[in-house]
C-alpha cells in the first residue's frame, strides 16, 4: 500500500505548489512501510502516526482537529490528483453560496468512470434497491459524469469543504468504523443548509481496489454502516432491517474474487524520453518507446512515465481510453525504480520494481 501512498502524495505535492497549504497524513497503525517512507521521501509532510486503527472518520478528525487552512480536502491514499484539480475546484467554490462538499469526477486504474461519484440519498427504498442489484437510482443520472451541478452525496474517497462547514456538523461520525460515513457526512451537510457540488471537468484517479477489497468483512461493515445511517436519520424500518440482515448473509455469494486482474499483454509501450533499460529487463519482454501517445492498442500495457508526463496528461490518457479497448496501464512515479497501477475497481493493484 506504501507505494500507492507515494504515489498519491507525489501528486497532491505537484498540485499544490501554487497554493499556500499543508499535507497530514494520518497512519492507522499500518503494518507496512509507509510511514518510514513518508518520513524519508516526505519530510514536510505532517504525519501522525495512531497507536491503534481508530478507523476512517475517527483518523480523519484527529487530521483536520491539525488543520490550519481555510478548506481542507479528505483524500484516499490510493488516488492521483492532476496538477490543476485543486486550483479548479477552488475557483469553483466562490461561485456557490452556502457551498458544502465539492468533488469532481473519479475514475479507475484504466480510466473508468467509477458511478459513486455521484450518489443519491440512499433513501431506505433507494437502499433496498441497490441491496438488491437495482443500482440505478442509487446514483445521479440527470447529470452527465463530465457535468457541473448539485449533488447530495460523494464518496470519501475526495471530499473538499470549509474547515469551518466541516466543524459545524462535528466531521464524520465516530460510530462508523469504515463505510458509510461520507454518505453520513454528506447527508449532515446538506441537513445543515448546504449544497454539495458535483464538478465533472477535472478528474482524480481512485484505484479503490486497494482499499476496498469486496469480502465478507466489507459486506458485514457495509450493510451494518447502512443500519447505522438509518436509525440515525430515518425512522426504524422492520422491511430494510431484514433486507440486511440477508444482505450480510448472502453476500459472500455474490462476491468477486479481489485477486489481481491477469490481462493478455501482448506489447508494453512506454511513454517517455528515453528507453529505460533496468525496466526492461526487469519485465523480461520487449519494450517499444514512445515520445508521445499515439495510439489505444488491444492487448498493451502502456507504461505512463511521470519524469516525462504530468500528472494532468497520465489522467488524461486514462479518461480517453475507449471503452472497449482491452488496454492497461501503469505509472512510474516520478524518481522510483517501480511501476504500479490497478487493472479494476475491484481487484488488488500490482507493483513491478526495477
Amino acid at each position: 500500500m506504501h507505494h500507492f501512498l507515494e504515489l498519491c502524495l507525489k501528486s497532491v505535492e505537484a498540485a499544490l505548489v501554487n497554493i499556500e497549504s499543508e499535507i497530514i497524513v494520518i497512519d492507522n497503525k499500518s503494518v507496512d512501510a509507509s510511514c518510514a517512507m513518508v518520513r524519508q521521501l516526505f519530510p514536510k509532510v505532517t504525519l501522525i502516526e495512531n497507536e491503534d486503527n481508530y478507523g476512517f472518520s475517527r483518523g480523519n478528525n484527529i487530521g483536520v482537529a491539525k488543520a490550519k487552512g481555510d478548506y481542507i480536502c479528505i483524500l484516499n491514499p490510493d488516488t492521483v490528483v492532476a496538477e490543476d484539480t485543486f486550483e479548479i475546484l477552488l475557483n469553483h467554490s466562490v461561485l456557490t453560496d452556502k457551498l458544502g462538499i465539492l468533488s469532481c469526477r473519479l475514475i479507475d486504474g484504466q480510466g473508468v468512470f467509477l458511478p459513486e461519484s455521484k450518489r443519491n440519498i440512499p433513501k431506505p427504498f433507494i437502499a433496498i434497491k441497490k441491496i438488491l442489484g437495482f443500482s440505478y437510482s442509487y446514483y445521479v443520472s440527470n447529470l452527465s459524469e463530465k457535468e457541473t451541478g448539485s449533488v447530495p452525496i460523494f464518496v470519501g474517497a475526495f471530499m473538499l469543504m470549509q474547515r469551518a462547514v466541516y466543524n459545524e456538523v462535528k466531521g464524520f461520525d465516530e460510530d462508523y468504523f469504515m463505510y458509510g460515513e461520507d454518505i453520513d457526512l454528506s447527508y449532515k451537510v446538506l441537513k445543515a443548509g448546504y449544497e454539495n457540488r458535483y464538478h465533472g471537468s477535472t478528474s482524480v484517479v481512485h484505484f479503490k481496489g486497494e482499499s476496498t477489497l469486496k469480502d465478507k468483512a466489507y459486506a458485514k461493515r457495509f450493510y451494518g454502516a447502512m443500519q447505522i445511517f438509518y436509525n440515525k436519520h430515518f425512522k426504524s424500518n422492520l422491511v430494510f432491517n431484514t433486507i440486511v440482515w440477508f444482505g450480510i448473509k448472502l453476500s459472500p455469494l455474490f462476491q468477486r474474487s479481489s485477486e489481481h486482474v491477469k490481462r493478455n499483454i501482448k506489447q508494453y509501450v512506454l511513454i517517455s524520453s528515453e528507453m529505460n533499460t533496468a525496466l526492461k529487463n526487469s519485465l523480461k519482454h520487449d519494450l517499444i518507446l514512445w515520445p508521445k501517445f499515439e495510439s489505444y492498442q488491444n492487448n498493451t500495457e502502456y507504461i505512463l512515465d511521470n519524469n516525462y508526463l504530468d500528472f494532468k496528461s497520465i489522467i488524461e490518457i486514462l479518461s480517453n481510453r475507449p471503452k472497449n479497448c482491452k488496454a492497461t496501464f501503469k505509472i512510474i512515479p516520478k524518481n522510483s525504480n517501480f511501476i504500479i497501477g490497478s487493472n479494476s475497481s475491484k481487484s488488488r493493484g500490482e507493483v513491478i520494481s526495477f
